[in-house]
């Protein structure tokens, strides 16, 4: 069996994984991902299987004390792998091991019902809902206590 490795990414991976979730809203390019980044401590995470790359997670800071998982997702072809599950515990990890941080948060979608089940999976809860578009675009805010 093949194992999955999730390591330290670059903004050239990260979009290179986004451009194949066609699930995503396009036009998440290096600048888009650079501004959001620019001045905050971030983290980027990648997921490769069978050598290539399968999964992305990014989040940055919101403030000393909240580290906010921004945009990840997983190619089709590796989904049901756990892959999901896996750059969620490296990315909780990493913020666990930052001293400061006591909460982290994150946002989802009705539309991405397999993200919404890992987040509560993970001890996630809804702590806010914004009504925008039809009802299965609305947003849902979790956050976890860490």
């Amino acid at each position: 069996m093949t194992a999955i490795v999730v390591r330290i990414g670059t903004i050239a991976e990260a979009v290179t994984v986004f451009a194949g979730i066609s699930e995503l809203d396009s036009g998440i390019d290096a600048e888009m991902i650079r501004l959001r980044l620019a001045h905050q401590p971030a983290l980027i995470l990648v997921a490769e299987y069978q050598q290539q790359l399968v999964g992305v997670k990014v989040g940055y800071a919101l403030s000393e004390q909240v580290f906010y998982s921004w945009l990840g997702g997983v190619l089709a072809c590796g989904r049901g792998l756990g892959i999901a599950q896996k750059l969620l515990e490296a990315q909780e990890a990493w913020v666990m091991a930052q001293s400061s941080y006591t909460m982290i948060n994150v946002k989802s979608r009705n539309c991405f019902p397999a993200m919404v089940r890992l987040l509560f999976r993970n001890g996630y809860a809804i702590e806010n809902m914004e009504k925008k578009g039809q009802l299965r675009d609305y947003r849902l805010g979790f956050t976890k206590q860490i």
